[in-house]
């Protein structure tokens, strides 16, 4: 699946979609220019063939008490299948971890996380993440500002 695989109307439902989750089946279809009906159909086969991954809110990290973000590149001791794997599988597990990407590169993982302040970071450091299969040296990014965190996919 691409974005060659969708028409014109499905990519600007996406679009749509993207700036406002909430937005109703008949907001939508007055958008687009088609009926509620075709518009919901479309709103199945989407979400059906994988091209709408789910809904959820975007929360404030900082009113919740999650205002520090940090970055952190790790460096596994080998690079191995069954070391990849065994990673992977932890690091799905912990709660901390809000993203984790297999990267090309210097190093070997990059996890996103969020903690109420450097302590929590540190203790996540030392309970969670150095605690993982594999992981032989990390490196920390702490983020002093956000500049840009919602971007939308460039669909056209």
């Amino acid at each position: 699946m691409s974005l060659e695989d969708i028409d014109k109307i499905d990519r600007r439902i996406l679009s749509i979609l993207q700036g406002d989750g909430r937005i109703t089946n008949l907001d939508l279809a007055e958008r687009i220019g088609l009926s509620p009906t075709a518009t919901s159909e479309r709103l199945r086969r989407l979400t059906k063939e994988g091209y709408i991954a789910g809904f959820s809110a975007r929360l404030d990290p900082q009113k919740l008490g999650f205002g520090l973000l940090v970055f952190i590149e790790v460096m596994l001791d080998k690079t191995t299948p069954d070391v990849f794997d065994q990673f992977a599988e932890a690091v799905r597990k912990a709660p901390s971890v809000l993203e984790c990407h297999m990267v090309a590169g210097g190093f070997d993982y990059l996890v996103k996380t969020r903690f109420a302040d450097m302590q929590a970071y540190r203790n996540f450091l030392g309970q969670v993440l150095w605690t993982l299969p594999g992981v032989r040296e990390t490196r920390t990014y702490a983020v002093m500002e956000e500049i840009k965190n919602d971007g939308p996919l460039p669909l056209g």
